[in-house]
């Protein structure tokens, strides 16, 4: 396993995104993730699903040092007071005694964000989260909060994969010496059927999805594909072995566009 390490977290470069997975289903993959080698678990209040997360880390045998259990604090909840008291339910329904990283899940400008930010670096102070970052925050934002936040920010999870270009994010993550975290890496599932990664796939005995995920990785991102079946667990993360060339990492990152976002909401910030 890779790591991608900032301000002192090391994350592990490919980890298991639980988005959409609930009950049995998702217990049993989470589980079946960590016994095929993931140590890197992402979660979040609004998925209603940490208290399956923290059954699956149980029944897995391995031990709690060794996995980096990531939960987000949704935008409902970004007041002080409510920040801490929703960062204790995370933590009851995961029945740990911290997270490795604890992040604001989507910007809220209701609420100030010095407020928040004071209040996300006081659980770190208080030993509810180890780490402690943001998600889905534009430059603009990721500015803001770097010089707002009383405590290192390690993150920023955003939407990242081929289609979509996210160079401006990444080279403000790289000036704050934050890591950049993907969600939706193979930008759900339409990696698959791409010809450009399925040709670089064939020269390494690799499908499109490991050829994405790997592009990633080789920029030093973190990536938490997110599947529902069993066989994709072991393929997302056999993404090791193999290293693209310069030239097969341009082919990929030239399909890139601001056009190519997925993931998009009416309360979302104005994107770069």
């Amino acid at each position: 396993m890779r790591f991608v390490e900032a301000k002192g977290a090391r994350i592990p470069a490919i980890g298991l995104g639980t988005w959409e997975l609930r009950g049995r289903t998702c217990a049993r993959l989470v589980e079946q993730a960590l016994r095929l080698g993931y140590r890197h678990i992402d979660t979040a209040q609004i998925y209603e699903n940490e208290r399956e997360v923290g059954e699956a880390l149980r029944a897995s045998g391995i031990p709690r040092s060794e996995v980096f259990v990531t939960t987000k604090v949704w935008t409902s909840h970004f007041a002080p007071h409510d920040l801490e008291r929703s960062t204790k339910e995370s933590l009851n329904k995961l029945r740990i005694a911290e997270v490795d990283l604890l992040l604001l899940h989507w910007p809220n400008p209701r609420v100030p964000l010095s407020e928040t930010l004071d209040a996300l670096a006081q659980m770190r102070k208080l030993g509810m989260c180890r780490h402690i970052g943001v998600s889905n925050f534009t430059v603009a934002l990721m500015e803001e909060a770097v010089e707002k936040c009383p405590a290192p920010l390690i993150c920023n999870q955003v939407e990242y994969h081929p289609y979509l270009d996210q160079t401006k994010v990444r080279e403000a993550c790289a000036r704050h010496e934050m890591a950049l975290v993907a969600y939706s890496p193979i930008a759900k599932g339409r990696v698959r059927k791409d010809d450009v990664l399925a040709r670089i796939g064939r020269a390494h005995g690799k499908s499109a999805a490991q050829v994405c995920l790997h592009w990633l990785v080789q920029q030093n991102v973190s990536a938490i594909p997110r599947t529902s079946r069993l066989e994709r667990l072991s393929e997302n993360i056999e993404v090791f072995d193999f290293e693209l060339s310069e030239d097969e990492m341009a082919q990929i990152s030239v399909l890139g566009s601001r056009e190519g976002r997925l993931t998009d909401f009416g309360f979302s910030p104005k994107w770069d």
